[in-house]
């Protein structure tokens, strides 16, 4: 069953970037929109791998800093011509905090 952790403060990650989650099983990336919205992705990009988590965040999307390939924080999908998803995770903001469902 999964819950729900407390990952990291709103506040301590910047408007359009990211602050990288480490699990035991995988690293995660948590980006903070402009409108501080709150998205959660496995930090690898669908194409070779690439750290997303060290990506420029435009919108609702990510662009891979290692082959630009542009993905979708809320699907993960990455956006035409290329075709991948990566892994996405529930994601709320309580009281200032971030928590991921996992």
């Amino acid at each position: 069953m999964s819950k729900w952790i407390e990952v990291v403060e709103l506040n301590n990650i910047p408007v359009l970037g990211s602050r990288l989650i480490k699990t035991r099983d995988t690293d995660i990336a948590v980006f903070r929109g402009s409108d501080d919205q709150v998205y959660a992705i496995r930090d690898a990009c669908p194409h070779k791998g690439g750290p997303l988590s060290q990506g420029i965040m435009h919108g609702s999307t990510v662009t891979c800093p290692l082959h630009n390939w542009k993905i979708d924080l809320g699907s993960g999908n990455a956006l035409a011509p290329d075709h991948g998803c990566g892994n996405v995770f529930a994601v709320k903001v309580e009281g200032g905090k971030v928590f991921l469902q996992l």
